[in-house]
């Protein structure tokens, strides 16, 4: 009896193999796949440098990613919107910029006259594999991008007066947050480089990154530290060596690629659940999803109109300044509006909330947004789908834009996603996939969290 029955679990377990082998081994010889194709691996070769860092120069750019002293008021680090405990995001659809305290969906507005004046406009974007070279164009609109026909390489709001020596458009993004007054520099009257902020004055004399780089020149931590990894003194630090120290360290703490989608690109075809790999299946074939995902980090780097439905104070577009054009805002071609970069999906599971301002709270919930845009539009409740930290003068411009019916027409007529029809276990399988996007190693990310500030400012709010 006992023989009978281990002969049949073997039977069991060997008929198991060979069913998963074969749905693996099928892929290849799927016809759908003939046009879209999945990427080659991730290597070394696709980050910059080959993917070898200066670990002195991680060490610095890690200590100014956490540090307040970089902000107007010193009161908000870039960590405060991409903290490394809530994978790189902060888990709310608009972050609560300069002038909160805490952190993640804990954060608060603040109080009395250093409470934050407005919600960021736009969700904060997850830093994932930001260091891969076919990461060109930067920000939810794309308004920081490689350009070789500018003098600095790069295309930006400072125009010439972005400085010569950033090494990569990671770098030049990281110039800008600290100039914004929701976001870091705070409202003119409150310091000088709220001041000079709001003046536009970002290079010149008394500017915000000369203003930024004097308060690191006074820190002496941040003097030897500059000095080990440039090998400058004091008085030629400028922030844009710290930007590139920076994105030195978000670049190397930040590659995701150890995925089991990762995985069954190099070979283990077993990486995958038989769920996920239906859902690779349908994401490279009936859904849709490598039209616009495509490549090895699931982005064409494109900017399409997708019907993301508008939350929040808007970027100051339309009649009441309450809507954001997107990439128009950058072009000024009116066929832009609405239109915003493709995200990449590498840990996509973990970065939620979901759209250029964080509508949708659950994969499930943008993944049917996109499969049947008209629908998800029209149910959408903006009083109940986003994730917003509550204060009666902030909700009272939520949702003003959702609310009117000819706007969201407007922005329904510009959408550019197909319909398609998927069933309730293709979804399923769907998101599964998106799972399997997830970086192991990226599920705890403490090692990316400084133990003190060099400033001697106050790491933990």
């Amino acid at each position: 009896m006992k023989y009978i029955q281990l002969n049949s679990f073997v039977c069991l377990v060997m008929l198991s193999i060979v069913t998963f082998s074969l749905q693996a081994n099928s892929f290849s010889k799927v016809p759908m796949f003939e046009n879209t194709g999945l990427p080659d691996p991730v290597v070394d070769s696709d980050f910059y440098n080959n993917g070898v860092f200066n670990d002195a120069k991680v060490a610095l750019g890690k200590h100014l990613f956490y540090e307040k002293e970089l902000s107007g008021n010193r009161n908000i680090s870039c960590a405060s919107c991409h903290h490394f405990l809530t994978d790189t995001g902060d888990g709310l659809s608009l972050p609560i910029g300069e002038g909160g305290t805490g952190l993640g969906v804990t954060r608060n507005t603040g109080a009395g006259a250093d409470a934050i004046h407005e919600r960021v406009p736009r969700n904060a974007p997850p830093l994932f594999n930001l260091g891969a070279k076919s990461f060109t164009k930067m920000f939810h609109d794309g308004r920081v991008e490689v350009d070789v026909n500018q003098s600095s390489g790069f295309s930006t709001p400072a125009g010439n007066d972005l400085p010569l020596t950033l090494e990569n458009v990671l770098a030049a993004q990281a110039m800008f947050p600290v100039t914004s007054g929701t976001e870091m520099a705070g409202q003119a009257g409150e310091n000088a480089i709220a001041d000079a902020a709001h003046a536009g004055n970002l290079a010149g004399p008394n500017g915000v990154w000369q203003l930024l780089a004097d308060r690191l020149r006074n820190i002496p931590e941040y003097v030897y530290m500059f000095n080990q990894v440039y090998g400058i003194s004091a008085e030629q630090i400028t922030f844009a060596h710290a930007a590139n120290a920076i994105a030195e360290y978000e670049a190397a703490a930040c590659r995701a690629d150890n995925s089991p989608f990762d995985h069954f690109l190099r070979g283990d075809k077993l990486a995958l659940t038989i769920s996920q790999f239906k859902g690779l299946k349908l994401f490279y074939g009936k859904a849709k999803c490598a039209n616009c995902h495509s490549g090895k980090f699931q982005t064409d780097m494109q900017f399409h109109a997708i019907a993301i439905p508008q939350i929040g104070p808007g970027k100051g577009d339309g009649f009441d300044g309450h809507e954001d054009y997107g990439r128009e805002r950058v072009t000024a071609n009116p066929a832009d509006r609405y239109r915003f970069r493709t995200p990449t999906l590498r840990n996509v599971a973990l970065t939620a909330p979901y759209g250029h301002d964080g509508a949708y709270d659950t994969l499930q919930a943008v993944v049917e947004h996109h499969l049947k845009t008209t629908e998800s539009v029209m149910a959408y409740d903006c009083n109940r789908d986003p994730v917003l930290v509550s204060r009666p003068d902030l909700d009272a411009l939520d949702c003003l834009v959702q609310n009117d019916n000819s706007r969201v027409q407007e922005l329904l007529q510009a959408n550019q996603l197909p319909s398609v029809e998927l069933n309730d276990n293709e979804i399923k399988q769907l998101v599964d996939f998106l799972h399997a996007l997830t970086d192991k190693n990226m599920i705890d990310m403490r090692y990316g969290v400084p133990k003190y500030l060099p400033s001697g400012l106050n790491l933990a709010e």
